[in-house]
């Protein structure tokens, strides 16, 4: 079983998926394989580099993330480019981790955490779609506590991101973590048993 795990900023959707690694799942952080892509000697890295220029190298050899950054941010063409580039090889790494893992515990519970996993059309690689949302308010009040971020910078975030309607449209199971964390396991508790 596969369960494709998402969420907006601050939803718990980070929280969600420490749960269920906690109780035997095998949970893949989509952001770990994104960092992957960056790295040198990939085809995503020359591919950054042709399209964006060799400036966005850093004297290190790494993708200087801020450097890029400038130049896609607020830059919808530019974005999107870069996801072009970064989407199907963390699609590709998320199918690799997928069959090793069951090809070595064919029983397992297998989570793709990812933030972007109804943008990037990652979903059909999961048996089912799990989305944790959060009302926007909820979720500005515990991103300036956590991160310690702006409140317009969370809410401009939060307005570029898929809204709770549309991410629950596209889900087989809707978490509503606007409660405690106690809440989100016992919901989460929930789940497990029904597909287990």
């Amino acid at each position: 079983m596969i369960i494709g795990l998402t969420g907006g900023i601050a939803s718990g959707k980070s929280t969600a998926a420490r749960y269920l690694a906690e109780n035997g799942a095998f949970v893949m952080d989509g952001d770990v394989l994104g960092h992957r892509a960056y790295q040198p000697n990939t085809a995503a890295f020359a591919k950054i580099v042709e399209t964006f220029g060799s400036d966005v190298v850093g004297a290190d050899g790494q993708i200087d993330r801020k450097a890029l950054g400038g130049k896609v941010f607020g830059n919808p063409d530019a974005l999107k480019q870069l996801t072009d580039i970064l989407y199907p090889e963390i699609r590709r790494m998320f199918s690799e981790w997928i069959k090793t893992t069951q090809a070595d515990n064919p029983e397992a519970l297998l989570v793709m955490d990812a933030a972007v996993l109804l943008e990037a059309g990652w979903e059909d690689l999961a048996d089912e779609t799990w989305v944790v949302i959060v009302d926007p308010d909820t979720a500005v009040t515990r991103a300036v506590a956590r991160d310690g971020l702006d409140e317009t910078a969370v809410r401009k975030r939060i307005a570029s991101q898929l809204s709770n309607d549309e991410r629950s449209a596209r889900a087989d199971v809707v978490i509503d973590n606007s409660g405690d964390e106690t809440a989100l396991t016992t919901r989460l508790d929930a789940e497990l048993t029904r597909i287990r």
